[in-house]
Parts: C-alpha cells; structure tokens; sequence
C-alpha cells in the first residue's frame, strides 16, 4: 500500500469514526477569536484555552477591546494559558494590524495571513481550512505524532512544515483540513503521546509504530 493509498484508508476510517469534524477549539464561528484561540493554544491544551476564553471573550468581545486593552490586563486574563507575556503582545500587535491593514478582516491567503504577529503556518492553515474551506493541513502535535506512526513521513520527523508538505502531496485537498480535525480527535483518544491504545486500534494495519 503506499501512501496515497494508506491516506484514503485513513481517510475512510476516521470519518466513520469521528463523522462530525470540527475544530477543538470553541471559537462561535468568529474569525477573530478563531486566530487567537489558534494562538493561546501553543504549549496548550484546546480544553484549558476554551476555558480561558470563556472569560477572555466575555471581558474582550471583539478585536477593537484587543487592540486597545491595557497590555498587563490582556496578559493576566491569558495567563493560564503560559507563555502569557510573549502571546498577550503579540495578540495585541495582530489586532492592531488587522484593523489597520486588512480593515478589520482576517485575511483569506497564507502570505497575508503569516505576516500578522504570533500567525505561523499552523494557525495560518487552521484559518484557511475553517474560514474559508481552503485545502488546509495543520501540522500540529498530534498530526506529526500520527504522521510519523502511519508512516506518511519519515521517522523521527519532527518539523511541522516537512510533514504539511508530505502530507499535501498525498491528501485529497479537499479532505485535509477535515482529517486533520479527524487527527486530533483520534490522537487524544486512541493514539496518544504516552501509551496509546494500540490493543484493538482500527489502525492496526496501518501502523508502522511499534509501542
């Protein structure tokens, strides 16, 4: 079986397990809390970032409150979230800069998208995928983890941007923003970091990683 043929079987498996695919994070369908959500998840967990911004959101509705909030505020209502300092000024940094340059919109193309502050490819490719139902791969931890176990990359490859290219070439650009979502739900129920189900997993014959 190669690639493209291990990648439809996955495909075929995860939407019959997972049918709904959505994204973890609890952002209400607004763009604007989507990107920062995207942003407070890094060294994060998705279930404490929708915690925090139950509160976050309630105190800072719309990207005009970001933008104009005294930094030290924004930084102790993120501060669970860690890293808080570095995210709180460059949340603010990318209000300011979809106000100014995209009219308060958030852009719908990777180059606009990774020039905004704290937006890397990862939150760039969750945007497209979500907003805008472009072809999309979030290279997060539980798609590279997963990547490297199936064998759809090399072993050992670590770096997000390897693993969005190799799994570009081999996913149906339609399904990829779909089963990266699909990823993650299987990632942190079946095929986790530290001692995953491999005991009667679905994937069994899919996987080359040996626990």
């Amino acid at each position: 079986m190669n690639k493209k043929e291990k990648i439809l079987a996955l495909i075929e498996r995860l939407e019959g397990l997972y049918p709904d695919a959505v994204c973890a994070l609890e952002y209400g369908g607004d763009p604007w809390r989507l990107l920062v959500m995207g942003r407070l998840s890094a060294q994060c967990t998705d279930a404490r970032v929708n915690e925090v911004c139950r509160t976050l959101f309630k105190e800072l509705p719309d990207i005009t409150d970001f933008a104009n909030v005294e930094l030290e505020t924004l930084e102790g209502l993120i501060r669970p979230c860690g890293l808080y300092h570095t995210k709180a000024k460059s949340l603010q940094e990318a209000a300011v800069m979809v106000l100014s340059d995209f009219d308060g919109k958030i852009p719908d193309n990777m180059e606009d998208l990774v020039k905004i502050p704290g937006v890397g490819r990862k939150i760039a490719n969750l945007l497209l995928g979500d907003l805008f139902g472009q072809p999309a791969i979030v290279a997060d931890t539980h798609c590279i983890r997963l990547s490297g176990r199936f064998g759809l990359v090399k072993k050992g490859e670590k770096d997000p941007y390897k693993v969005e290219l190799a799994l570009k070439k081999v996913t149906p650009p339609e399904k990829s923003s779909d089963f990266c979502h699909r990823l993650v739900l299987f990632g942190r129920e079946v095929c986790t970091a530290r001692s995953p189900k491999c005991s009667g997993c679905p994937m069994q014959d899919l996987c080359v990683y040996k626990a």
